[in-house]
């Protein structure tokens, strides 16, 4: 007897219920019945009846003095669990810690879903000017360096897929505009082992970032030290934070049990 596929054990409503909350992201923080409808493209009454029983559950709650609707504890609490799990947070915290300790810059440790970026731990420097932690967002990969590591090791194809126009959305004046640019810098990425995100996603602000491997030689993540571009001169990149990322990046790597 032939194995089914998975997508014939598909539960529809449930599958729906996941597509709702998954339009709670980025700056969206309420959403209303009517909003919703037209993003799922369901029936406002199929909405309502999907929002009433993920807010008995605590994974949805209602605004009562605007009636929109936004995530529920319960939604906040699965994401803490699942952080908290994760061996990758676990081993990367005192490595974080450390690169602060060496060049007081804030540090990150993000992984790469579905062309996204998302900041799982920061630790931020005591400086009075730095950049605003992004720990739970979701950014675009292309014009972040955490982003480009992990482009840079995967097929023509897959990048194609994860992002199929040509034309790319610019942010600031130095983001790759073009899949072409986007391919010449992953090229260089991947020979130099590191990217850099040059004032791409947010004007001021530069990143170094390295790729995180474990066992299985696979990328997981990135490590990232993010700052003013009044302190992240090309000098000092190349001199002290490029290395710095490097060897923090190389040393979580084996406590995920990588080995050249």
């Amino acid at each position: 007897m032939a194995k089914k596929d998975k997508s014939e054990y598909i539960i529809q409503a449930v599958s729906h219920a996941l597509d709702l909350l998954e339009q709670f992201h980025g700056e969206t923080d309420e959403l209303g019945v009517t909003e919703l409808s037209k993003r799922l493209k369901l029936h406002k009454n199929n909405v309502f009846r999907l929002l009433a029983t993920l807010e008995s559950r605590g994974y949805i709650e209602q605004n009562r003095a605007t009636e929109n609707y936004r995530l529920g504890l319960k939604s906040l609490e699965l994401g803490q669990t699942f952080v908290k799990q994760m061996g990758l947070l676990r081993q990367a915290r005192p490595i974080l810690d450390r690169i602060v300790q060496e060049c007081n810059e804030t540090a990150y440790v993000a992984i790469f879903k579905e062309g996204y970026v998302v900041y799982l731990d920061v630790v931020e420097t005591n400086l009075t000017v730095r950049v605003v932690s992004r720990v739970g967002s979701r950014l675009p990969g292309y014009c972040t360096a955490t982003g480009k590591v992990h482009l840079a090791y995967m097929s023509d194809e897959d990048v194609d897929h994860l992002y199929p126009a040509n034309d790319l959305k610019v942010y600031t004046p130095t983001t790759l505009a073009t899949k072409t640019a986007l391919r010449e810098e992953l090229l260089k990425v991947f020979e130099q082992g590191y990217a850099i995100d040059n004032e791409e996603l947010d004007s001021g602000v530069r990143c170094i970032a390295c790729p995180i491997r474990d066992y299985t030689r696979r990328i997981v993540g990135a490590i990232s030290i993010s700052g003013p571009t009044m302190r992240f001169s090309d000098e000092r990149i190349e001199k002290e934070l490029i290395p710095l990322a490097r060897q923090a990046a190389e040393d979580l790597s084996t406590r995920l049990g990588y080995n050249k």
